[in-house]
């Protein structure tokens, strides 16, 4: 037996599936081929894979949020709707969107045999689309009631299925920058989706006799519906059967995460996607993550609002939704650099939870004052706190890595209870409390510290798992243990040290 074949296992090629046995493809796993042709699998992902997952995002939450921007030009009135009412159209896109997660996410899995990733999210756009744009029809609150239903089911695909589907192509220390990439797309949506509609509803009212409200529907539907179908074509599948990837590259995607984890990406034969649910939700992690995603949202909820908080400061309705725009594009900004800063670093706790911080900040700022640039200013302080969340599901994918089946169930359990977050919020900031709205944010800042407190118990939790991990593996150097590595070591023509690094295994990032 050769050296060379002496090396495989070292190289986590086992319970990887194979696409074929040429000398090719083990070539990449060399030290010369392996990093030149990482670095140009990873440049095809993100040609392909971010630009069009935040692009869906942005039209997903201009479609979402469109309901705000058209409060403000009449919806309430046309469609006699009382504040109640109002919040309740907020409320019950939840009802549907948090609970589909769990079961959309499953689907996800299965289409690993059954149905490809890119048809099924692809026609989850098509599907949002077409119930955003038959929103412009209705006519009475029943009506938009049963859009906003309906229009929950596709968008549940979305999020945590294109989260669970980065885990699948990236390693761990590339998750957070390209997370975050894509939820840039939901964060430039507040800004630019604000401008779209302040353009839509000073231009398109009365044309061929409709309100600008509707034509704002019509229009944010049918650029969904269109991009939903480009989808199918632009979007990846798996590691194993994506069609524009070439054999080596599918075989260099699957080793690489099989080394990143030291285990293969992939379920056990016998393991379901019921087993996957079961073994996500025993684990005390998803619970506390589930908690904090949550509160984390309910003190997050203003985005819903956040039109309405702007209009507080007197401008008429197309400055206001202009003036909207700076802080999300500030929020962005920010997003990236601190997502690229905690991939260099390997650090979540810090880049997560000191931006939901700074929103407390604004909070406070806002209840101390009514000043137009003291309460503008709060604004941008506020929005920053979504840089936490865009990482949020980034350090579940990093905490609950394998199996599959348990990280799929986990994200869709995270991120489905944690928008109850968002339901709830959608009756705190009642009218009746503006335009000061001091007790919705009082309610938002102390969410925001019940989030900060299960942060800091998960980022212990997971310092005491590594520590024992350590230990674990210490051990493995005295006795027997040691001599394999020195075996190892010998065969490889590598130091002793060099090859206990390689042995080193998973750790968690906190």
């Amino acid at each position: 037996m050769s050296i060379q074949e002496e090396k495989k296992p070292e190289s986590f090629t086992e319970n990887v599936i194979a696409v074929s046995n040429d000398d090719a493809d083990f070539r990449l796993l060399t030290a010369d081929a392996r990093k030149a042709r990482e670095r140009a699998l990873v440049r095809k992902l993100d040609r392909r894979l971010i630009p069009t997952a935040a692009f869906i995002y942005l039209l997903n939450y201009v479609d979402r949020v469109a309901v705000t921007a058209a409060r403000l030009q009449g919806l309430e009135q046309d469609l006699g709707l009382t504040i109640v009412q109002y919040e309740t159209i907020l409320a019950i896109l939840y009802a549907t969107y948090c609970p589909m997660q769990i079961p959309s996410n499953m689907v996800c899995l299965c289409a690993i045999t059954r149905l490809r990733p890119s048809i099924y999210i692809g026609a989850c756009v098509v599907g949002w689309g077409l119930t955003s744009a038959l929103t412009g029809v209705t006519t009475n609150f029943s009506g938009m009631m049963a859009c906003r239903v309906f229009i929950g089911v596709p968008e549940a695909a979305f999020y945590p299925g294109v989260v669970y589907l980065l885990s699948r192509w990236y390693t761990r220390k590339e998750l957070a920058m390209r997370s975050a990439s894509f939820y840039f797309g939901s964060l430039i949506s507040n800004a630019f989706g604000n401008s779209i509609a302040a353009g839509i509803l000073a231009k398109m009212q009365g044309v061929l006799g409709l309100s600008a409200w509707r034509w704002l529907f019509y229009i944010e539907g049918a650029i969904t519906m269109a991009f939903g179908f480009l989808t199918m074509w632009l979007l990846p599948d798996f590691p194993h059967n994506t069609r524009w990837l070439n054999a080596a590259e599918r075989h260099l995607s699957q080793v690489r995460l099989a080394e990143d984890a030291g285990e293969a990406d992939k379920d056990s034969d016998n393991l379901t996607i019921y087993d996957g649910f079961l073994l996500a939700i025993k684990d005390p992690k998803t619970i506390i993550f589930m908690f904090l995603t949550c509160t984390q949202l309910l003190g997050l909820s203003f985005t819903n609002f956040f039109p309405t908080l702007t209009a507080t400061l007197g401008f008429s309705t197309t400055i206001t939704l202009l003036m909207a725009s700076p802080p999300w594009i500030f929020t962005s900004v920010c997003c990236l650099l601190n997502a690229w800063h905690a991939d260099r670093s390997g650090e979540r706790f810090f880049h997560i939870t000191g931006w939901w911080w700074v929103a407390m900040l604004g909070y406070i700022i806002s209840l101390s004052t009514m000043a137009t640039g003291g309460r503008y200013f709060s604004l941008f302080l506020m929005t920053s706190g979504y840089c936490g969340f865009a990482l949020t599901l980034t350090w579940v994918a990093n905490t609950i890595p394998r199996p599959p089946a348990k990280r799929a169930a986990a994200l869709g359990l995270v991120n489905g209870f944690g928008n109850l977050g968002n339901l709830i919020g959608s009756y705190i900031w009642n009218a009746s409390w503006g335009p000061q709205y001091h007790q919705s944010m009082i309610i938002a800042l102390c969410s925001l510290v019940l989030s900060s407190a299960l942060s800091f118990l998960m980022r212990w939790i997971l310092i005491k798992e590594n520590k024992n991990m350590a230990m674990e593996e210490n051990k493995l150097l005295e006795g027997p243990g040691r001599e394999r590595i020195e075996e190892a070591a010998r065969l490889e023509g590598i130091t002793f040290e060099e090859a206990v690094k390689r042995r080193k295994g998973f750790r968690y990032l906190y």
